[in-house]
């Protein structure tokens, strides 16, 4: 890295929180510590960050509270929630609050350093292929219209589902790189379970029809961790 990467690092626990903090700064990061979400917000307010990672139950400010504040000031800063639990409803509520991804301790470091590695590398490729909030996505020959719900290929115009709209959406977002499984279920099904994880395979499948017949153009499935839309040109 040419510049260290600063990260706000927020969490209660001062031992864990001084490990964390040593780790990540001896991987190149420049780290502050804040002891609480309260502390986080203000430290956020002073300062300019890439990323933060945030404990979820903490006193004074809790972390989705922390995020929701954070996010009115900077809605593009990436968010990794530390939590102890694994309940899929604080999942579902950090992904709704815009969180990029979700961590359960205990954890492994190695694994925290590529989550935040792959979420910085991601929000670089988005921003410097514009790929993110766009009312209209172009892609070899198609053009795809959200807000209409249409995709049009050589003068013809499919007109999509809502669900098949969102989860084009989402991999026309992540073109070229990994769409997450378990991000587009909650985003879009709001439940990650056996019977919405099929669901999505069958839209898959309706999209991988509507874009099957330009060779340049294939959704990839990356077994256990999602889909890839890959356009060759």
């Amino acid at each position: 890295m040419n510049k260290k990467i600063k990260l706000l690092l927020v969490e209660d626990d001062p031992s864990f929180g001084a490990v964390l903090k040593d780790y990540l700064s001896l991987n190149d990061y420049n780290v502050t510590l804040a002891v609480n979400g309260e502390d986080g917000v203000e430290k956020f307010k002073s300062d300019t960050f890439d990323i933060c990672i945030s404990d979820v139950m903490m006193p004074k400010k809790d972390g989705f509270t922390f995020a929701k504040e954070i996010i009115d000031i900077n809605p593009d800063v990436p968010i990794i929630f530390l939590t102890a639990k694994n309940m899929r409803e604080d999942i579902l509520t950090g992904y709704k609050l815009g969180a990029n991804d979700y961590i359960t301790k205990p954890f492994d470091s190695e694994v925290l350093l590529y989550k935040i590695n792959a979420i910085l590398q991601r929000n670089s490729n988005n921003t410097n292929n514009n790929h993110e909030d766009k009312d209209v996505y172009e892609f070899s020959n198609f053009k795809f219209s959200p807000k209409l719900r249409d995709l049009e290929v050589n003068d013809v115009t499919y007109k999509l589902s809502p669900k098949e709209n969102e989860l084009l959406k989402l991999l026309c977002k992540y073109k070229n790189d990994l769409m997450p499984r378990e991000e587009a279920l909650l985003k879009i099904w709001h439940k990650d379970n056996y019977f919405t994880s099929r669901s999505m395979d069958v839209y898959i499948a309706k999209i991988r029809k509507l874009l099957k017949d330009d060779e340049n153009v294939e959704i990839v499935n990356i077994h256990g961790e999602g889909f890839r839309l890959l356009v060759k040109n």
